[in-house]
């Protein structure tokens, strides 16, 4: 089949000004301006994308190498099944607003936009099959070298942080002998369909995120998105690849973590939808950005205890909880990398500033800092702790008895001397940032020194000296 390049083409004036000193745009990047959009791999994201961009006034050419695919979509069905979708496709394609082909040479050269929405299956070790997109980056690649205008690539396909530079940018440009960024744009963009809702949500997204080093390929999609009800973020490449994999994860880790409580409730006679909701109704802290974001370790009085106690009535009770069984042996890890860290740096004099374990108490029960301290003590470093909030003299209780079965000499670490700690020390590990502390790093640090940040500081608190985060 032949596609009907000029039936394809807008009634928009081309543009005309180059971008980087590359190809020019043959359309404009207008809001509102129907575009010219070839969608590769006809799956739930592909088809969907294209009836909603069909839908939406643009003209769009869908690809697939499927020839039942393309035979249903040429009778008006969808090749998916999903709410809407068999209406929505029948209506398009009975108004025109679409053809199919498996050409992707035609569909490239009679487009200006292409998603590529082809799947990236998992492997039986779990690696990710990159098979089909490597194939279509070449193929649109040669197509590209026929054009004489701009062409936008979106990569849609989930991919692993580090797939569009290192693998399908080499591939587009060793098929094209064009560049990147010059001669053709190319970016992420992640979408977030769930199965069953995908027209809702490619009309009402969470976020609306590209991720791109090209800003004429930024401004072509907030021309496409940016009218929809959600944030529209310019992010980098590997942050855009990384954040649907976290999303996912996170997704799942929400679905497991309900289903363990409500074995557990179901095991001790509790209702577990009445306990997820009534948890559902803290939106300070459950339902909320907070502790969710790279840090250090957990500790204090509470969560380590609450945790073990929540294991063993589930052991006692002969209910597995595989997922919060491995929190405790991640948080651990966690610490123990950071000591890894340190013991690395070859230094010997540490700093440690903070040692609560969180900023604005004294409580050390259970602190990852406590524990860290305790390994640096068992490696032979010399160690002085600087926390503002601890007064060893003035711990009462269990906060006291913890200290001195931990660490029964933390009295003779302690000092108050904060500049003097971090003017001499070889290795800073910091995980308060009050003005002092800042104050101080800003002033007595010097290039010799590592600095471990467990606490995100602002960058004029580190650059004098060796910088690396704690998981960052």
């Amino acid at each position: 089949m032949s596609l009907q390049v000029d039936a394809l083409r807008t009634n928009t004036p081309p543009g005309s000004e180059p971008w980087q000193g590359g190809r020019t745009a043959e359309v404009e990047a207008a809001p509102g301006t129907p575009q010219r959009i070839s969608v590769f791999g006809l799956g739930y994201v592909g088809a969907v994308s294209l009836a909603c961009l069909a839908r939406d006034g643009h003209r769009v050419v869908g690809v697939d190498i499927d020839h039942n695919k393309l035979e249903l979509l040429r009778a008006g069905q969808a090749p998916i099944v999903e709410t809407g979708i068999q209406e929505l496709t029948r209506q398009v394609m009975t108004q025109g607003e679409v053809q199919v082909t498996e050409s992707v040479r035609e569909a490239v050269l009679a487009t200006d936009l292409s998603f590529v929405c082809v799947g990236t299956p998992a492997s039986a070790n779990g690696s990710q099959d990159l098979g089909a997109i490597e194939r279509i980056a070449g193929e649109i690649g040669a197509a590209l070298a026929e054009k004489d205008t701009r062409h936008v690539i979106v990569i849609r396909s989930t991919v692993r942080p580090g797939t569009l530079h290192g693998v399908i940018r080499p591939a587009l440009e060793a098929a094209s002998g064009l560049t990147a960024g010059r001669d053709f744009s190319l970016c992420f963009q992640p979408e977030f369909l769930r199965e069953g809702s995908s027209i809702e949500d490619y009309d009402r997204p969470p976020m609306t995120i590209v991720g791109a080093d090209d800003a004429y390929a930024v401004e072509r999609l907030r021309a496409l998105f940016g009218h929809l009800p959600c944030e529209f973020v310019h992010t980098s490449v590997a942050t855009a690849e990384m954040l649907k994999y976290a999303c996912n994860a996170f997704h799942a880790v929400k679905i497991t973590f309900a289903n363990e409580i409500g074995r557990m409730s179901q095991a001790l006679g509790v209702n577990p939808h009445e306990v997820m909701r009534l948890l559902c109704l803290d939106q300070r802290l459950n339902i909320s950005p907070a502790y969710l974001k790279p840090g250090f370790a957990f500790g204090g009085s509470c969560l380590p205890k609450d945790l073990k106690a929540l294991l063993y009535m589930a052991k006692s009770h002969d209910v597995e909880l595989p997922m919060l069984a491995h929190v405790l042996p991640s948080n651990g890890r966690h610490i123990e990398q950071a000591v890894e860290r340190v013991l690395a740096s070859g230094k010997r004099a540490v700093g440690v500033i903070g040692l609560s374990f969180k900023a604005g108490t004294d409580d050390l029960r259970e602190s990852p800092l406590v524990i860290m301290t305790e390994q640096f003590l068992g490696k032979g470093l010399k160690l002085r702790i600087y926390d503002p909030q601890v007064n060893v003299a003035r711990l009462i209780g269990a906060n006291r008895r913890y200290i001195e079965e931990s660490v029964p000499h933390i009295a003779e670490l302690m000092t108050e001397d904060l500049e003097t700690l971090v003017r001499d020390s070889e290795v800073l590990v910091v995980s308060i940032k009050t003005p002092e502390v800042l104050a101080a790093l800003e002033t007595h640090t010097h290039e010799d020194q590592f600095l471990l940040d467990m606490s995100l500081l602002p960058e004029a608190a580190a650059h004098r000296c060796r910088y690396e985060g704690v998981c960052w």
